[in-house]
């Protein structure tokens, strides 16, 4: 079967699994549905729509994880506020690259970040009964909305690149005015946009959120992955910019997943501010038996989601933050190809007519890493996300991330080198097929 596939087979598949527009379809939607063209066609197709990670998982913590388990502890319910050693290791890990001072109590292990941002949605809108809101900064990850949504926890967004740099701070103020913002959300580096907040936006969202008692979830899923700086180095200047540096009201969420490529055991470390896991509050008492916020948090909302992490994969992210905290295990130098291949990807898409959409970072170029985003002439990012798959190409569109922008978001991670003629091939029929007019 050759290129262009059949707009009747990419229709015939939609419909089989309920998708009523692709270009509009969930990331795992997408990928179901790709793979169902993948097995019917033979063609692989170049796949760059979810952010799996595309390295194998450390040796260091894999070692670790079948030692807990040859030791006994799949038959052990897990702690659930963490092993001793993940916390010990998690509040050096948040010293050594935030320069982050926490306690032991505010390290938590959960089932990636998915279940970080759950259940910080679900405890946060409910620790004041005038704060119902959650705030979300976009371009930002879909599925944090979704998770508001099946929660009935009603939100905003605004797309924060028309108010990068001091415009932010009157953004803000407009957005949290009203006083039922319980938290604010964002991720930097972006997803998708890749872009970075800077030491400045940082500091004016922690003195929002000081001014308005909002907590900020900052999610950390590309942790140390802003490769334009060197952050790697335990304890040593520079640190990776965060807000913890401006508020004592917040929430981190480091993720396993895309840093350590242990996204298949989902294992994350969340880091609840001291003043907000000791915070006391009476509304909790609506919904929990306890009302101090972190033992809400803990012993409330993540008992019931999954009665902790699981057990062996706690001693895997412990080891690996134990290597990179005594310097013996440095991740990033592995996750730089993510960089090298966005370079390369970037170059094909532009010398074939398309164009990076967050191509700035506050008026420097934008980073190369785990995402970009682009667009082609006289197309929707829509309509382009469902030309591209009849083309073997798949990602999502920006539709989907809250972002006022034209678009497409392209992961990189699942795209092997040596598919690189394939997407250059492939790019180049469809400029063929879609002149450009002058």
């Amino acid at each position: 079967m050759s290129f262009p596939l059949s707009q009747e087979l990419v229709s015939r598949h939609a419909a089989a699994n309920g998708i009523v527009n692709p270009g509009k379809a969930s990331i795992r939607e997408m990928r179901k549905m790709i793979g169902d063209i993948e097995r019917e066609t033979g063609e692989r197709f170049v796949k760059m729509e979810m952010g799996i990670p595309g390295l194998p998982a450390p040796k260091i913590g894999i070692d670790a994880q079948i030692e807990a388990l040859q030791s006994g502890v799949a038959s052990i319910y897990p702690e659930i506020y963490g092993t001793a050693e993940f916390k010990k290791e998690g509040v050096r890990f948040v010293k050594n690259f935030l320069d982050v001072d926490v306690t032991e109590d505010c390290c938590v292990p959960t089932c990636g970040s998915m279940q970080a941002g759950f259940a910080s949605f679900l405890t946060l809108t409910r620790y004041d009964k005038n704060k119902t809101h959650v705030l979300f900064i976009d371009p930002g990850f879909p599925v944090q909305k979704q998770q508001c949504r099946i929660l009935n926890i009603p939100y905003r967004t605004f797309d924060v690149y028309e108010y990068r740099g001091e415009k932010l701070r009157g953004k803000l103020e407009e957005e949290l005015a009203s006083g039922d913002v319980s938290c604010i959300i964002y991720s930097s580096p972006n997803n998708p946009a890749w872009f970075c907040f800077t030491e400045l936006e940082l500091r004016i969202i922690g003195e929002m959120a000081n001014k308005y008692g909002v907590v900020v979830v900052e999610d950390d899923a590309y942790f140390l992955m802003d490769l334009r700086t060197d952050y790697s180095h335990p304890g040593v200047a520079p640190y990776q910019p965060t807000v913890a540096k401006y508020t004592d009201l917040y929430v981190l969420m480091l993720s396993a997943s895309k840093s350590f490529s242990y996204a298949g055991e989902r294992i994350a470390l969340m880091v609840v501010s001291p003043r907000l896991f000791e915070l006391e509050s009476e509304d909790l008492l609506r919904y929990y038996s306890q009302s101090q916020l972190g033992r809400a948090l803990i012993f409330g909302t993540l008992y019931c989601l999954s009665s902790g992490s699981a057990h062996s994969v706690q001693y895997a992210m412990a080891a690996m933050m134990k290597g990179a905290n005594d310097g013996t295990f440095n991740f990033v130098e592995d996750i730089k190809v993510y960089a090298d291949k966005a370079k390369v990807m970037k170059k094909y898409l532009t010398d074939n007519g398309f164009s990076i959409v967050y191509d700035h970072d506050m008026g420097d170029p934008i980073g190369d890493g785990f995402y970009f985003t682009f667009i082609y002439p006289g197309f929707t990012g829509v309509d382009l996300l469902n030309e591209l798959i009849r083309y073997g190409i798949s990602a999502i569109s920006l539709d989907i991330t809250g972002s006022h922008k034209q678009g497409i978001r392209a992961c990189v991670s699942q795209v092997a080198v040596e598919q690189f003629d394939d997407f250059k091939s492939r790019l180049e029929l469809f400029r063929k097929d879609h002149p450009i007019s002058k």
